[in-house]
Formats: C-alpha cells, sequence, structure tokens
C-alpha cells in the first residue's frame, strides 16, 4: 500500500499526462477503488513493470544540422503539444486555434498546418543532442511518437608516425569506441574504449597511450593504428566513424 502523498502528479502534470508519464518510464500504473465502512476510498497501486520498445514508432533520420520534420497528422483541435519522451512537463512547442508558440529554441510547429489536422514538428537545426524520442499530445491525450536519428558522421583522418590522434566524441552521453584494423600488422579489431562522463576505460594496450580532454586522444601513432575507429552510443547507434590513415603503412 502507497501513501496517496507518493503519487501525486508532479507539478503542471494533469492525470492523465501523469499516468502515462509512469506508462513511459516503464511502469504500468493500475487504480482500483474500495469503500471501507467509513465510505473512504482507498487507493491500491499495482506497479507493474513492462518494457518500453521504440519499435512500434516511427522514425526519420536525417543528415547532421539539416532540418527534420516529425510527422504526425492525427485529429485534434484542442491544445497540441510536443516534448521529450522522457521530459513531458519540458514543452518544446504548442499551438491551440488561436497560435503556435515555440517554447525551446530550434522548435516550431506552423498554425496554418495545425488548423489543417498538420501538427508535425520541426526541428531547424538537428544536430546530435537532438536525438530522442519525441511525443505529440492533444489536451493530455497521446497523438504520435517520433523517434529522430540523426545519420553517423563520416570523417577522413591523416597523420604521421608519431603524432597523437584527435577523435572528437561529439555527444557528453556514454560512448564506445571500436576499432577495426585496415593493416595487417594492426591490433585485433574490437572495443578499445569506453568513456563515462570524464572517466576513460581502455583495454590495457592502449592504457599508456589514450587520455581524454575535450576529445579521445590517442599518442604516439604507427602505421598499425591505421583503421576505423567508430564512436557509437550506449545502444550501439552509430555516431561518428573515423577512418585513420597513418603515412608509411606498407
Amino acid at each position: 500500500m502507497l501513501q496517496s502523498s507518493s503519487c501525486s502528479p508532479p507539478k503542471g502534470l494533469g492525470v492523465a499526462r501523469f499516468s502515462r508519464f509512469y506508462y513511459r518510464e516503464g511502469v504500468q500504473l493500475s487504480v482500483m477503488p474500495f469503500w471501507s465502512s467509513a465510505l473512504r476510498v482507498l487507493i491500491l497501486l499495482t506497479i507493474t513493470f513492462i518494457p518500453v520498445s521504440e519499435s512500434a514508432n516511427r522514425i526519420v533520420t536525417v543528415k547532421f544540422n539539416e532540418t527534420a520534420t516529425l510527422p504526425c497528422s492525427e485529429r485534434c483541435s484542442g491544445l497540441v503539444r510536443w516534448t521529450v519522451f522522457s521530459k513531458p512537463t519540458d514543452i518544446l512547442v504548442e499551438c491551440d486555434q488561436t497560435s503556435c508558440r515555440s517554447v525551446k529554441e530550434g522548435y516550431q510547429m506552423i498554425h496554418d498546418q495545425y488548423l489543417k489536422g498538420n501538427h508535425s514538428l520541426i526541428i531547424t537545426a538537428a544536430d546530435l543532442t537532438k536525438r530522442n524520442w519525441y511525443t505529440c499530445d492533444c489536451d493530455d491525450k497521446d497523438l504520435c511518437d517520433v523517434i529522430l536519428k540523426i545519420e553517423p558522421l563520416n570523417t577522413m583522418v591523416q597523420k604521421k608516425p608519431g603524432e597523437s590522434l584527435f577523435l572528437d566524441l561529439d555527444v557528453p552521453e556514454e560512448v564506445e569506441m571500436t576499432y577495426n584494423s585496415t593493416g595487417e600488422a594492426g591490433p585485433s579489431s574490437g572495443q578499445i574504449c569506453t568513456v563515462v562522463g570524464r572517466s576513460l576505460h581502455c583495454k590495457p594496450e592502449y592504457e599508456q597511450r589514450t587520455s581524454l580532454a575535450s576529445t579521445f586522444v590517442l599518442r604516439a601513432v604507427t602505421p598499425s593504428d591505421s583503421g576505423v575507429y567508430t564512436v557509437m552510443d550506449k545502444k550501439k547507434d552509430v555516431i561518428h566513424t573515423y577512418t585513420v590513415t597513418i603515412e608509411g603503412m606498407t
């Protein structure tokens, strides 16, 4: 039995959005009323953990820094709001019969399109920080869920033996660095490092040669370091691929 104070909706979150918020976080919330002899209503909350899958949602993929349009054409004549899946109270943009309002810079809706039933979200510059799961609501009822992905960045890098190799990680979240050798003398392929916050964890053969500043650094490169270095997030989505060539490779 949970106390009623523990199930109050967060500030600014209505009952409908409150229930869906917990569903989003992987929690199914069932409410069953019981009447006591004193005619009081007791609420029993049964919490069941369920997996939340992205497979049923629409996926939009765009190139880095291009304009992204997240489609939603469901019928709604009330208040339409777009939020990030994990932050249901943090409104990005909203529209009603009178006008549209961009709450966060870089997000917008077109009022003429809203009046026609097109509630698409426009992200003007979809950089890597915009990769996310977005939700559109109509009067606190779910209309659309769209996942935005960014095409991986691809960079060619040339270095001389003895120089340091600097690779941008691009995002502040936990990432994994993998390496695939393009030379016979190269080390075995696979994961070489992970980055969690400002902590760098690498395989033993890389520990003395790597460091983390604003970028990933591999010092004193040799021709055997030539290959493809891939930065991936926790979901194994590729963020950036570097094709590295060290001069002098035979």
